[in-house]
């Protein structure tokens, strides 16, 4: 069978008319990145196969381990977050677990902010601990909590800035001088900044973190995660812990988010122009009670947000007067604003805390890190500001 175009029906629907390696897309110059859908890679030859498996050759041998376009969305966050290096994984929660099982172990602790979105708290108090691995969370509006918290088995400092959903902010350059003091990395989850309005790398971090679901790719439609940090930390998550654990991304999913990577600077700013707009109108609002948004003057961390962050983002939560039944009616009662939870969208995406993204909390645990019973939380999203505020108006009207 050496003449190809002998080869038969059904070698042919696997082949095509010659190899797999044929074809004119290996040398074309597409403007949009490929989706290069495949689960392996052939090999030139044994020795290039042998050579790969040894990694004395960078080639792709298997999608689990690396794909191009998953390369080439890593080489964007890298750039964009100022890193060495990045990984892409197949959600936010497989990016956080692939991290500290990175770079903890049995007998090892951790020191977290102790408001986290709820399946990474689900993670840090119910998960690590079967696995013999401590986390202590600490209010982390204060850097010395997490210097108190040390121990000589903390392997990694978390933080959540701003932390969702009570829109609390961690001092990132002062956390960042304590770890470096005690020689252990800091990791920061900055999906709800992303690149255009935080990098903490630039203020002494040594991991990001990002539930790329969210702005990243900006439009409802994929399920991803980012870690971004140095070659020695990604080559390690990489080809030790995701080759075990198996969290990785698809190339279409990956592919998805290269195209909002090309929108992520002017939606992310317009998200927060919008924010913002609505923000101002809850204020004056005489059936909001509190209204929590970094931007406003009235955020007891705002002179902090005006200091490491190039915009104030496009979260939101407030209390509605006549507490949870009252959050309740409105939920109910929008009808542009969409009820269901994740963030990021393009879509006003609207949500209960304490009953949906953080229902992983306790009560008492609810309380104690200041989300409210009452709280709902908003992502504003790229609709005209006057129509979420004519929708949220008509909500209140029926409280």
């Amino acid at each position: 069978m050496s003449d190809k175009k002998n080869y038969g029906f059904q070698t042919r629907c696997i082949h095509g008319h010659g190899h797999v390696s044929d074809g004119r897309w290996r040398t074309a110059r597409p403007v949009s990145c490929p989706i290069v859908q495949t689960s392996t890679f052939a090999f030139e030859s044994a020795e290039h196969g042998a050579a790969i498996f040894a990694g004395e050759n960078d080639g792709f041998l298997y999608t689990r381990l690396g794909n191009p376009t998953q390369e080439a969305l890593e080489c964007r966050m890298a750039a964009l977050e100022g890193g060495e290096a990045a990984l892409a994984l197949a959600s936010g929660m497989a990016a956080c677990t692939t991290a500290v099982l990175t770079l903890c172990g049995s007998g090892d602790h951790i020191v977290s902010g102790d408001t986290l979105y709820g399946g990474t708290h689900q993670l840090f108090t119910h998960t690590l601990p079967r696995l013999g691995i401590a986390v202590a969370e600490v209010d982390a509006t204060d850097p010395a909590n997490f210097e108190r918290a040390i121990t000589p088995a903390t392997k990694l400092l978390y933080v959540e800035t701003p932390a969702n959903p009570t829109l609390v902010l961690t001092d990132l350059p002062a956390v960042a001088a304590i770890a470096s003091r005690h020689g252990i990395p800091l990791l920061v989850d900055n999906t709800f900044c992303t690149p255009v309005l935080q990098r903490p790398l630039e203020m002494g971090a040594d991991i990001v973190l990002h539930s790329a679901t969210k702005y990243i790719g900006g439009h409802g439609d994929a399920i991803a995660g980012i870690l971004v940090g140095s070659s020695e930390f990604i080559t390690r998550a990489r080809f030790e812990t995701l080759r075990d654990i198996g969290g990785c991304i698809s190339p279409f999913n990956a592919w998805l988010l290269i195209r909002g990577l090309k929108t992520l600077a002017v939606r992310v700013r317009q998200h927060g122009e919008n924010a913002m707009t609505v923000a101002k109108w809850l204020q004056k609002h005489p059936k909001v009670t509190r209204v929590i948004y970094p931007g406003l003057p009235t955020h007891p961390q705002h002179e902090l947000a005006k200091r490491q962050q190039a915009g104030f983002g496009g979260l939101i939560s407030f209390l509605i007067a006549g507490g949870r039944d009252a959050g309740r009616t409105v939920m109910n009662s929008v009808e542009l604003c969409t009820l269901a939870v994740s963030l990021g969208d393009v879509d006003t995406l609207i949500e209960h805390p304490a009953t949906m993204t953080h229902s992983t909390y306790s009560e008492e645990d609810l309380l104690r890190v200041g989300i409210d019973p009452a709280m709902v939380r908003l992502s504003v999203g790229l609709e005209d500001p006057e129509d979420i505020i004519a929708d949220l108006e008509q909500a209140f009207a029926r409280i």
